[in-house]
């Protein structure tokens, strides 16, 4: 009965010290997060419906409502969660959710950092870009898939690296969002063969391997068999070897390329737009002067563009280089010219586009969808809010730089989110081309690897300072036995 009663008494003492643990330092981070979600209740306030702008926009809300598989750009994984809130017909409370989500990727890097060891105040500097960059708050607030994709990332990422060695839970976890982040966005796909590839150097284990290759080919294959039953083809979308084509515009030469007759149609035709994806849409573009829909040459223009790019490699390579560097810009550039850059909160009106498919979807998912209007006094407010740009761009490269030296080496931290953040990147460009959307879903995860290189970097040049000082040490010893002896 004695030796019993310490065990009693230091159980609930040892409960109570790990909630200290868990809760203690998180202050900052906390008053952080609570201006950052009075900036989203502002501009839900300030705006009162979601940004609709986008063709996009109402082709996902039409597949929420009529259920089906995507035969252009999109898969429907998007579509799903506006399919889950269709019964509120509220684009209002999908920008609500999504402003959630916004916080809850600030939260997951946080949370992910202090996992790491990293100080309260370094892993709440790199949760700043997400929590206050208005090009993701604006994205937060439209009817498109980018917010979605960037959580189930992120997601997918704080599981696998909250341990050492993720569990076969984990891992399978790891492996339904990974899906679930290519079935938002087909881009994405290729990350859950990166994460694969991490967990095989690392060793984290057959099983755990097996769970995450599993979890995430399952969904991924039964979407694409779906697919398949209504536009015959295996496959997640239609658009693969429409983007790659359009991105071959820009340097194909066919005189060098020597195409065969039927790809010779895919030809530049003189036809001349101010970025690469702007060819998929181009009326006079020889892909949309062939007879049909555009999506249904996908599999000739994909045949097209490996072939260009198998003749023109470096022509290829110059044009994605250059695309990559206007993310850099101090001055954000406008690219495509008629998309600008989002790093301030407009205010006016902006009546909806023209397009058919609205009054359609206005009918089935919410009869209140209407053109954006600034709502006064909060307008005035959010029009004085304004991001530098320096924080924008050259940050993005310096988190892409302090990740890349922190990931150098055997086993480091910032390993997996820098390359994770690289190939978000670097992805879209080489498939198809930049766009300042685009590069978004990198800039969390890059921030992520940057905190966490710079905490790598810091620990391995105090090692290299204690050995120094240890050589020097133990030199100044051996010199004073041999001047005694």
């Amino acid at each position: 009965m004695l030796t019993s009663t310490p065990a009693l008494r230091t159980a609930p003492l040892g409960r109570a010290r790990a909630k200290r643990v868990l809760t203690r330092g998180h202050g900052l981070f906390a008053a952080v997060l609570a201006v950052a979600a009075a900036l989203r209740v502002l501009v839900m306030l300030a705006y009162g419906t979601a940004q609709l702008y986008w063709y996009d926009s109402f082709t996902y809300l039409d597949t929420a409502v009529h259920l089906k598989p995507g035969g252009g750009f999109h898969p429907a994984g998007y579509s799903f969660f506006l399919r889950l809130l269709w019964p509120f017909h509220s684009v209002e409370l999908v920008a609500g959710v999504q402003h959630a989500m916004g916080l809850g990727i600030a939260v997951m890097v946080y949370a992910l950092l202090r996992r790491h060891r990293l100080p309260a105040w370094g892993a709440t500097l790199a949760t700043l870009p997400v929590l206050f960059d208005p090009a993701f708050v604006r994205l937060e607030h439209a009817v498109l898939s980018d917010t979605q994709l960037i959580f189930f990332v992120v997601a997918a990422l704080t599981v696998v690296m909250w341990r050492a060695k993720p569990s076969v839970r984990a891992a399978a976890v790891a492996g339904v969002l990974l899906a679930l982040a290519g079935l938002t966005r087909t881009a994405a796909v290729p990350l859950l063969g990166l994460v694969l590839l991490y967990l095989v150097v690392r060793r984290a284990g057959v099983r755990q391997v097996a769970a995450l290759a599993l979890a995430g080919v399952l969904p991924l294959a039964a979407y694409a068999g779906w697919y398949q039953a209504h536009h015959g083809r295996f496959a997640l979308s239609g658009s693969d070897g429409v983007a790659l084509w359009a991105r071959t515009m820009t340097f194909a030469d066919c005189s060098v390329v020597r195409p065969p007759a039927d790809e010779a149609k895919l030809c530049p035709n003189g036809t001349v737009v101010d970025a690469a994806s702007e060819y998929v849409w181009a009326p006079g573009a020889s892909l949309n002067l062939l007879p049909g829909d555009r999506f249904s040459h996908n599999d000739l223009a994909r045949s097209f563009a490996l072939r260009a790019i198998a003749a023109q490699p470096l022509d290829y390579l110059r044009e994605v280089a250059h695309d990559a560097s206007l993310a850099f810009a101090v001055t954000p550039v406008r690219h495509p010219a008629r998309v600008s850059p989002a790093l301030s909160f407009p205010v006016g009106s902006w009546p909806l586009p023209s397009f058919p498919l609205i009054e359609t979807v206005r009918g089935e998912y919410d009869p209140a969808i209407r053109g954006m209007s600034s709502v006064e006094p909060y307008a005035s407010f959010l029009g004085f809010y304004s991001y530098p740009g320096l924080l924008h761009g050259p940050l993005f490269g310096m988190a892409l730089l302090i990740g890349g030296i922190g990931a150098i080496g055997r086993r480091r931290a910032a390993l997996l989110p820098w390359a994770a953040a690289v190939y978000l990147f670097l992805g879209p460009i080489a498939a198809l081309d930049f766009d300042h959307r685009y590069m978004l879903p990198a800039v969390p995860v890059a921030c992520a690897a940057a905190a966490l290189g710079m905490r790598d970097l810091r620990v391995r040049g105090l090692r290299i300072r204690g050995r120094g000082i240890r050589d020097l040490a133990v030199t100044g010893l051996r010199r004073l036995r041999r001047a005694a002896v």
